[in-house]
């Protein structure tokens, strides 16, 4: 029976990973520590995701394990001699990373290194799947031409309308503390693929959304919107008048691009995932949508100050995935995505009451 092992297992999309090889008959390692809620404080704690797999599949194992123990990584990974790992840990806030930057770099980029090289060392074979982000651009699409429309900004040249491509520089533009983080993992990882001939990609994420998502305010767009939506929360829009866009795409598609990779590796890859144009939304045009589905208007507010590093107009070009991989494509559409979050949190929200 295939092993594979999953750090950050019981956030979003590495949850959707396990449950994706439990069902598939393998054996599943589960590396968390619930460090998002040392990060996030109560409302990012994922002990609850962790014992629902638990309960739910007995082919599955957690391993507590903080990425950062060097020695610790190697040995496990040497132990289990996987087929594969999916790397999905790390440390996701651009706000937290600036407060907390030791802590961020040693657990996005040091975390990483620690897995990469347990890799080569237990055997180069290991096929590696890291989920890295579209913010190792840094804030250079801002410097892209955009145009205002009534709800969102959009690209303004042609050669644009479908997003991003993996060609894009990542160099010379302001990333956050986190997105240089993120930088350093990225680099790594394609360079354990080309350098040591280690099957391994890079998955520059835009919006990965999903039911499981514990979405807060320093991390998690959609489902922290969602959230507050149904609990009567203000959200607090930050800069570019509300019309700032992301590409969202639902963890349920992640995770079969991963398994597709996977079942046909390649070396040292790098590919922008995210839901592409027609599952691009801005936050004004994501107000509307929640309001339709739950029947209750946004409560927010505006503070005119972007965050640093943020992205005016975010959307991913998945030309490069499906001339790689012809039978993946988005099954997930934004209203779908919509109402599955929507539905998570109303059912959260009645086991709290």
């Amino acid at each position: 029976m295939k092993k594979i092992i999953v750090t950050g297992s019981s956030g979003l999309i590495g949850s959707e990973v396990v449950e994706n090889y439990c069902k598939g008959g393998w054996d599943v390692y589960g590396v968390d520590n619930n460090m998002r809620a040392d990060f996030f404080g109560p409302n990012g704690d994922t002990r609850w995701n962790q014992k629902r797999l638990q309960n739910q599949y007995k082919n599955f194992s957690h391993i507590e394990l903080d990425i950062r123990n060097r020695a610790q990584v190697i040995k496990t990974v040497a132990d289990i001699k996987p087929y594969a790992i999916v790397h999905t840990a790390a440390q996701p806030s651009h706000d937290l990373a600036a407060s907390r930057p030791f802590d961020d770099f040693d657990v996005n980029a040091v975390g990483t290194l620690n897995l990469l090289e347990a890799t080569r060392l237990a055997n180069p074979e290991i096929i590696f799947v890291h989920m890295s982000t579209n913010k190792v651009y840094g804030d250079a699409p801002n410097s892209l031409n955009l145009v205002e429309k009534d709800t969102r900004w959009d690209y303004a040249d042609e050669a644009y309308y479908n997003g991003i491509k993996e060609t894009f520089t990542i160099d010379q533009s302001k990333h956050s503390v986190f997105g240089a983080s993120k930088v350093a993992a990225d680099v790594y990882v394609q360079e354990y693929g080309r350098y040591f001939g280690i099957h391994t990609c890079c998955l520059r994420g835009g919006c990965l959304t999903g039911p499981n998502h514990s979405g807060v305010e320093l991390h998690g767009f959609l489902s922290y919107l969602i959230k507050c939506n149904v609990e009567g929360k203000k959200y607090n829009i930050f800069g570019y008048k509300g019309k700032q866009v992301r590409d969202n795409i639902h963890s349920y598609d992640v995770v079969k691009f991963i398994e597709t990779f996977i079942n046909n590796p390649r070396k040292g890859e790098v590919y922008n995932i995210g839901g592409g144009r027609d599952n691009s939304i801005s936050i004004l045009e994501a107000f509307d949508l929640i309001a339709s589905i739950s029947g209750k208007k946004m409560i927010y507010e505006y503070v005119d100050q972007n965050r640093a590093g943020d992205h005016i107009c975010y959307i991913s070009d998945l030309s490069k995935m499906k001339s790689h991989y012809p039978s993946w494509g988005i099954t997930k559409d934004l209203a779908t995505t919509f109402q599955e979050i929507f539905q998570s949190w109303q059912g959260k929200q009645g086991k709290a009451a």
